[in-house]
C-alpha cells in the first residue's frame, strides 16, 4: 500500500544521509503522507472513515476506538483527495476508498439528512456524543459537505466510476435538509434529536469555526435559507463586528467567548479548508486578514510567552482545541486559555497563513523533537514541555486540516475545487460576499 512513494521517499532520505538537512519541499512531502496515512491506514476498517482517535499505546476510553466522527470523515475526505493528487496513492485505489465511505455515510444514521458528531464505524449508528446529543450535529455535517462537495468537483470529469461517485457525493449533498435546522427561526441551529428535539438549544452565532456551515446553508440547491439567516443569526445584525488588537494586529470580528486575541486556532482552519479566505469579503470583515491576523496573534502570544512556560519559542508554537495535560481543552492566547500545551496541528494547518513561522516550526519539531512528537500518522497531537507531557496519541479533527492546509498552501487544491462550484458560487453571492473566485 502506498509503497511507490515510500520507496521514492526511502531513496531521497538515504541519498541526503550527508547533507546538514532537508529541503522544507522534501519535510513538507513526508509530514503529509504520513499524517495522510491516519485516514488510510488508521482509517476505522469496516467504514473506511477517519477514526475519532487513534491511540498508539493502546488505552482507549472504553469502547470508543472504532468511533467514527463526523468531522473528521470529512476532514479525511479531502485529505484522500490531496493524496490523489500528490500520488501518495493510485488513483484508483483512492476512488474505491471514496466509495467505501460514501457507502457508509448514505447507509448511516442521518437526522433530516444530517449525521450525528459520533457513529459506530461498524454499523453506522448513531453513538451519543451527550446525553441530548444523539440526533443531527449540522456543524459537523458541514464538515463532510465540504468533502462531497471535493469529491464532486474532482471526479465529475473522470471515467464511469469516477462520474458515479461524484453523482453519489451530489446525493448526500444535496439530501442535507438546512433549512429544517433553523427551528423556525432566523439562526442555525447545532443539533436536533428524534428524541430530545431541540432541548440542546444552541443557535450558532458567530464568529467562530462555524461559517461554512452558514455558507453551505445559502448554497443548497434544495434546502437552501435565505440570506436573512446569516445576516441575523450568524452576524447578529452587525453585532458580530468589533475591532480588537493584540499588539498593533488588529481582529475585525467579535470571537465567542469575548476571545480578545482570537480564540483557538482551530477557527482559522476547519470553515477555511475549501473556503478559500483569500479576497473574501463581506459587509463585517475581510476574511483573508481575519484568519492571517489570527494565526500571527496566536504566534505572536507564544513567542511573548507570558504564562513563561518551557518550550515556547519562533520554533515551537501553536494553541488550538486538543488533548491537554488533564484531559482535552481549547488552548488558546488567552492568560486563561493558555495551559503551558503546544498543539502542532495550529502552526501546520496555518501554512496558507504564516509560511514562514509555521515551516520553522515544523522543521524545529521534525528534526529536533521526532523522537518525543513523531509516530506512524506524523506529529502527534500535542505536548507539553513544561509538564514533559508527550503522549502518543492522534485525533481525527487535527489531523485532516494538517494534510489538507499544507495542500492549500503548496497548490491552492482544495480551495480551487470548492470555490468553483456552482453551488457555493451561488450560496457567496445570495450572502453578498466577494471573492476573486465569484463572476
Amino acid at each position: 500500500m502506498c509503497t511507490f512513494f515510500l520507496a521514492s521517499c526511502a531513496m531521497k532520505q538515504n541519498g541526503l544521509a550527508v547533507r546538514d538537512k532537508l529541503s522544507d519541499e522534501e519535510i513538507l512531502d513526508s509530514v503529509q503522507y504520513h499524517t495522510f496515512q491516519y485516514f488510510w491506514d488508521g482509517a476505522e476498517p469496516v467504514s473506511g472513515a477517519g477514526r475519532e482517535r487513534f491511540h498508539e499505546d493502546g488505552l482507549y476510553p472504553q469502547n470508543d476506538k472504532n468511533t467514527v466522527a463526523t468531522g473528521a470523515a470529512g476532514f479525511g475526505i479531502m485529505a484522500i483527495i490531496t493524496a490523489i493528487d500528490r500520488k501518495f496513492v493510485p488513483r484508483n485505489e483512492g476512488v474505491q476508498r471514496l466509495n467505501k465511505i460514501l457507502g457508509y455515510l448514505e447507509k448511516a444514521d442521518r437526522f433530516h439528512g444530517a449525521w450525528p458528531h459520533w457513529m459506530e464505524g461498524e454499523t453506522g449508528r448513531v453513538k451519543p456524543f451527550s446525553k441530548r446529543d444523539d440526533g443531527g450535529d449540522l456543524v459537523e455535517t458541514s464538515f463532510v459537505a465540504q468533502g462531497l462537495i471535493c469529491i464532486r468537483q474532482y471526479f465529475k470529469a473522470g471515467n464511469f466510476q469516477e462520474q458515479a461517485l461524484a453523482a453519489k457525493a451530489t446525493q448526500l449533498w444535496e439530501e442535507i435538509d438546512f433549512n429544517f435546522y433553523r427551528n423556525g427561526k432566523n439562526v442555525l441551529y447545532w443539533h436536533w434529536s428524534p428524541q430530545y428535539q431541540w432541548q440542546m438549544n444552541f443557535a450558532v452565532r458567530g464568529y467562530n469555526e462555524c461559517l461554512i456551515m452558514y455558507v453551505l446553508a445559502a448554497s443548497s440547491p434544495k434546502y437552501g435559507v435565505p440570506a436573512e439567516v446569516y445576516h441575523e443569526g450568524w452576524a447578529q445584525n452587525g453585532k458580530i463586528k468589533r475591532v480588537t488588537n493584540y499588539k498593533g494586529i488588529p481582529l475585525q470580528l467579535f470571537h465567542q467567548g469575548d476571545a480578545k486575541n482570537g480564540g483557538p486556532l482551530f477557527w482559522a482552519h476547519y470553515s477555511f479548508l475549501g473556503l478559500n479566505p483569500n479576497g473574501l469579503s463581506d459587509r463585517y470583515a475581510d476574511y483573508g486578514q481575519e484568519v492571517r491576523n489570527m494565526a500571527k496573534i496566536n504566534y505572536q502570544w507564544s513567542v511573548d510567552n507570558p504564562g513563561g512556560f518551557e518550550g515556547y519559542s519562533p520554533e515551537s508554537w501553536g494553541l488550538t482545541a486538543s488533548y491537554s495535560v488533564t484531559g482535552y481543552a481549547a488552548h488558546a492566547p488567552s492568560l486563561k486559555e493558555d495551559l503551558g500545551v503546544i498543539s502542532p496541528t495550529a502552526a501546520l494547518s496555518s501554512f496558507p497563513y504564516t509560511p514562514k513561522e509555521s515551516m520553522a516550526a515544523m522543521r524545529n519539531w521534525y528534526t529536533n523533537k521526532k523522537d518525543k512528537i513523531w509516530g506512524k500518522y506524523g506529529f502527534y497531537d500535542a505536548f507539553s514541555d513544561q509538564a514533559a507531557w508527550y503522549p502518543k496519541k492522534y485525533l481525527g479533527i487535527d489531523q485532516g486540516p494538517i494534510v489538507v492546509m499544507i495542500e492549500n498552501y503548496r497548490s491552492g487544491l482544495l480551495w480551487e475545487l470548492f470555490m468553483k462550484d456552482k453551488d457555493v458560487q451561488s450560496g457567496l453571492k445570495k450572502l453578498d460576499f466577494v471573492s476573486p473566485y465569484l463572476k
